[in-house]
């Protein structure tokens, strides 16, 4: 409960976030107007998707991903041909599903479209919907209230459009109780052991085995194509270490801004949260203060027991088990009431019942820490960091291009421009061509293109100054390169012959194994050795790997004992003794069998749904323009 109280904050900033991603998808009028005539990207049925269309919507995705992944954003990830093709794929299916829309004359009614948007945080100011804040946050994008409302209106209709086909899914009990039982069944099983290691005296490769493995998959005993190469990172941030900071410069700081080196007052409490809902009613709310007010008196009395009293009493999840403690919090953390009431409080004391929208509150104050000036000593590690990034910055954008211009006109080594800006010139290891996995700067897209060019191989060049993103350059010389090769086969000899005799090893107990099975079944007597029996289901495997389980389950047991077996890659045979089975029925208050319902509902849907959009872009026609046909091929 207090969560949502902690994080009423981010409530209004993840609705910002949800309206601007209505600002820039459902401006509908561009859809279908002012469309180039003759440049598109692609057409769909009597609208165009233009150039400039789908190069917004690039925009909007490389914003969304560099928000999402923070200091991980690749910008060459903008470069890849199936990014794009996903961005257009999503602006092909808005596109059919707004003609869907007009042909069929639907649209949102004028009520559920004013309900939307009062309904909307971002737009109230003190829980109310304000027209004024409404047409201010409007103005700042650059939206006027009816381009809005009729983005709104279309994305509205579009949700009843798509959640029609969504609800159409119908998943039976049956299903679901049959899912389930097959999930619950449990086998008792017993496991006999076969190793290939037992086998591998019986194997007599022919002569030419291993050559004609060779020459049968050459391909997979090439080595890629390699580079050593050597480098010259220029950041921002391996900048800062070459900028110094005189304390004068760090006094001169500290005495023009000392507000900004003011510690905030922050508060630790603990609570106990007798729950009750603002629309809760008065009864209830009267019982759950009458009860908040006779823990307070239990807690006048007796203070040490407060943990104790919220372990056993709070009703609120995300504290009550570590004794009511909320940690340390600063204003604007918490509700109101609840802030006020706390800031109000010396350490130790006991506040009187707090009450907030989510019940009542008892809170005690535990201690106080900030509020205070930093002094100058306290102040000034974190004022010499500050003065180096912003010198860092300064410095890297007076060099930036001064950089990339000496790597370029000196192209036949880093050295000038390692000694010209103070950088340490770097050494890779060998680099193969499509690794994966490697770490920055080889992680760049970018970069590996231009280290495999025919100008860094054959010329060993300098690469032009590659951007890396975060204020960060990079410049790469190839110092020794390795063609692709397929290794000899006197190389590799060992190698193939010895697998080529597990692998047969693996079929003589494979074949040895499913013999003593077909024994097994028939009742005759086997020498087998048996290891300890355990039960395993469905959503228990226990030990067993997927093959193994699927064998097991894969067993007729309309006769016990049952057998079965799996081969298991690099190791042998495993034959499997199944005692006995049991089926649990589904009782039908089984938790389980809502959530399976809805999660086989959701599946349900999404097929339906591909299913529905793949009919709609047949319907309409879809066309792509000449260069995304022939990128998609």
């Amino acid at each position: 409960m207090l969560d949502a109280v902690r994080n009423n904050k981010r409530i209004v900033q993840v609705l910002l976030a949800l309206i601007a991603i209505t600002f820039a998808f459902f401006g509908i009028e561009s859809y279908l107007q002012n469309i180039g005539r003759d440049d598109y990207v692609a057409k769909v049925g009597r609208s165009k998707i233009t150039p400039p269309e789908l190069d917004q919507a690039m925009r909007e995705e490389q914003d969304r991903l560099r928000s999402q992944l923070g200091e991980a954003f690749d910008p060459a990830i903008l470069q890849r041909p199936e990014l794009k093709r996903s961005v257009l794929d999503r602006l092909v299916g808005q596109r059919v599903l707004a003609l869907r829309l007009e042909d069929g004359h639907m649209r949102a009614t004028p009520e559920a479209l004013q309900q939307t948007i009062v309904g909307i945080p971002a737009f109230q100011e003190d829980g109310k919907f304000s027209r004024k804040r409404y047409e201010q946050m409007l103005a700042a994008r650059g939206y006027s209230p009816a381009r809005f409302e009729a983005g709104l209106a279309q994305d509205l209709a579009q949700q009843q459009l798509i959640g029609g086909v969504a609800r159409s899914a119908i998943v039976p009990a049956a299903v679901v109780d049959r899912w389930l039982t097959l999930q619950d069944e449990s086998r008792d099983v017993a496991m006999w052991q076969l190793p290939a290691s037992n086998y591998l005296a019986q194997v007599k490769l022919p002569g030419d085995a291993a050559k004609k493995e060779y020459e049968a998959s050459r391909s997979s005993f090439a080595t890629p194509e390699q580079v050593k190469v050597e480098y010259l990172l220029l950041s921002q941030d391996d900048l800062a270490a070459q900028v110094t900071v005189s304390d004068e410069d760090i006094r001169k700081q500290y005495d023009t801004n000392k507000d900004r080196y003011s510690a905030p007052e922050e508060r630790h409490a603990r609570h106990i949260l007798i729950e009750a809902a603002k629309d809760a009613g008065a009864d209830k709310r009267a019982a759950a203060k009458s009860k908040a007010e006779g823990l307070l008196k239990q807690l006048q009395q007796k203070p040490d027991s407060f943990a104790a009293l919220a372990k056993a009493n709070s009703q609120d999840p995300g504290s009550a088990a570590n004794g009511g403690d909320l940690g340390f919090f600063g204003r604007g953390a918490m509700v109101k009431p609840f802030e006020d009431a706390a800031f109000a409080l010396k350490p130790g004391q006991l506040s009187g019942v707090v009450e907030t929208d989510y019940g009542y509150h008892i809170i005690r104050l535990e201690e106080i820490r900030g509020g205070g000036v930093k002094s100058f000593d306290q102040a000034k590690p974190e004022i010499a960091q500050e003065l180096k990034r912003t010198g860092a910055a300064k410095r890297y954008a007076e060099i930036a291009d001064s950089f990339g211009n000496t790597v370029y006109e000196q192209p036949d080594s880093l050295k000038p421009a390692a000694d010209k800006y103070k950088l340490a010139l770097r050494q890779s290891e060998w680099v193969a061509k499509d690794a994966k996995g490697l770490p920055a700067p080889f992680n760049n897209e970018k970069v590996m293109t231009a280290l495999f060019s025919a100008d860094a191989v054959k010329n060993r060049r300098n690469t032009e100054a590659i951007d890396l993103g975060n204020n960060a350059l990079v410049s790469l010389r190839v110092v020794e390169h390795k063609d692709a090769a397929v290794r000899p086969f006197e190389e590799v000899r060992a190698a193939i012959e010895q697998k080529l005799t597990e692998q047969e090893a693996i079929k003589l107990a494979t074949k040895d194994g499913e013999a003593m099975i077909e024994k097994l079944r028939k009742g005759e007597t086997v020498d087998a050795k048996w290891g300890q029996s355990g039960a395993v289901s469905r959503g228990k495997p226990g030990p067993l790997p997927l093959d193994a389980l699927k064998a097991v389950f894969r067993a007729p047991v309309d006769k016990l004992p049952a057998y079965s077996g799996v081969s298991v890659p690099g190791k042998g045979y495993a034959v499997f003794k199944i005692a006995s089975v049991t089926k649990p029925q589904v009782a039908a208050d089984d938790p389980r069998r809502k959530s399976l319902a809805e999660q086989y509902q959701r599946l349900l849907a999404e097929e339906d749904l591909r299913a529905y959009m793949t009919a709609l872009k047949d319907r309409y026609s879809v066309k792509l323009s000449g260069k995304i046909a022939d990128a998609k091929e």
